[in-house]
């Protein structure tokens, strides 16, 4: 699919607006941080991707177009953006060079990602550059706001742990210089080396905020069915990315709000067989509870007797129904929940679904982004059938939904 003038594009993908004709996201608000763009200059089997995020997202294409890895680099830079170490994000950063990168005269090889965050310091873009052999290690990062470099850092002598840092400061002196450890990202470390005491300084501080606070909050989700059949120990109550736990957060969130509970049992209702009056979780023998769906009249069926596109699609729908404090995620803690926007990410996620069930969950997504508390970033194999379902939602979803189509 050709991209249009308003599109980001790359090789190998191509993005276009929703169904409506319209390309404005909708439901967020303007001030609250969110990532609008994925830079995928070189990483796995992408080169030069540019793929622009709107509330809700399809990453589109076949078996090896890069869905996944697009989704990873995704989850890379939201943990990096928490603080994460960089081995603990990057435990196989050997995949994640191109394959036809060239090593240069140190046998040094490496990946470049990035992203763009819109929200009230405007948009910020961060790019970084990871050296993945000999050593793992980030080897240049820049956080630019209007072309004006706030954050720069180059590895300058590879015999240390350390890059030099240098940011924009604006008083008495343009920049201040810095070492900062080359296994985690800069960006999050600011507001403890950034006094904030000029205006330059104040304007990395609020750059940096939105980076990460539009990173952090987000969650990678692939629901395993065959992990979701067994009952499980009761726990924290926070979903895991593959659903392993769901009964244990059913125990929890059945009694929590008894409103968005009985509208994800309709959810629920619309994409399984046979009917559904509530969703529910038992405790049983060895201290472990298992999920049920009461079928009315005494009746339950237990998970292990649903099918593989039943527990898809059960476990996609509570997660589109909750929030951070029931998924597993690392929200900015300091920052109020009103000023957040959780994003999911969704591998797989027309996968073992058919058609009507497909069909729900992209309605019911459609609904939850455009609340605006809520972003959705999902992978599918074809898609053809999203715009009649995203029309089906009415004509306000519509205006939200961006579609990547991704080629091998």
């Amino acid at each position: 699919m050709a991209a249009s003038p308003a599109s980001s594009a790359s090789s190998g993908s191509s993005a276009a607006p929703g169904p409506s004709g319209s390309s404005a996201p909708v439901g967020p608000l303007p001030d609250r941080p969110r990532v609008t763009q994925l830079r995928l200059s070189a990483f796995a089997g992408h080169w030069r991707a540019v793929l622009r995020l709107g509330p809700l997202t399809v990453l589109a294409g076949p078996s090896g177009s890069g869905k996944t890895s697009a989704l990873r680099a995704y989850d890379a830079l939201a943990r990096l953006g928490g603080g994460a170490q960089l081995g603990a994000v990057f435990p196989d950063p050997a995949a994640c060079v191109p394959e036809r990168a060239r090593p240069d005269a140190q046998r040094r090889r490496g990946f470049r990602i990035g992203c763009t965050a819109d929200g009230a310091a405007g948009p910020v873009h961060l790019d970084v550059a990871v050296q993945a052999e000999p050593e793992l290690r980030i080897v240049g990062e820049r956080l630019t706001v209007d072309g004006v470099v706030l954050l720069e850092t180059a590895l300058r002598d590879p015999g240390r742990r350390a890059v030099q840092a240098a940011w924009h400061t604006a008083g008495s002196a343009p920049v201040t210089r810095a070492p900062l450890p080359d296994d985690r990202l800069g960006t999050p470390l600011l507001p403890l080396r950034v006094a904030g005491k000029t205006d330059g300084q104040r304007r990395v501080l609020a750059a940096a905020e939105q980076m990460v606070v539009a990173l952090r909050s987000a969650f990678a989700c692939d629901p395993r069915p065959g992990r979701m059949r067994e009952p499980v120990p009761t726990g924290s109550g926070r979903l895991l990315g593959g659903c392993d736990n769901l009964a244990d957060v059913l125990w929890r969130t059945r009694a929590e709000c008894g409103r968005r509970h009985a509208q994800f049992v309709a959810a629920v209702r619309a994409g399984c067989a046979g009917p559904v009056e509530d969703v529910l979780a038992e405790p049983v023998l060895g201290g472990v509870v298992r999920a049920l769906l009461d079928r009315g009249d005494g009746v339950r069926t237990g998970l292990a007797r649903l099918g593989y596109g039943e527990l898809r699609y059960l476990a996609l729908a509570l997660v589109l129904f909750t929030g951070p404090g029931v998924l597993a995620v690392d929200p900015a803690g300091e920052v109020p929940a009103a000023l957040q926007t959780l994003t999911v990410l969704a591998d797989g996620f027309d996968r073992g679904l058919d058609v009507r069930q497909r069909a729900e969950l992209l309605r019911l997504a459609v609904r939850m982004c455009d609340r605006g508390h809520i972003r959705l970033v999902a992978a599918v194999a074809d898609a053809s059938w999203v715009a009649g379902a995203v029309g089906q939602a009415g004509a306000d979803g519509a205006g939200g939904l961006t579609v990547v189509h991704l080629k091998p």
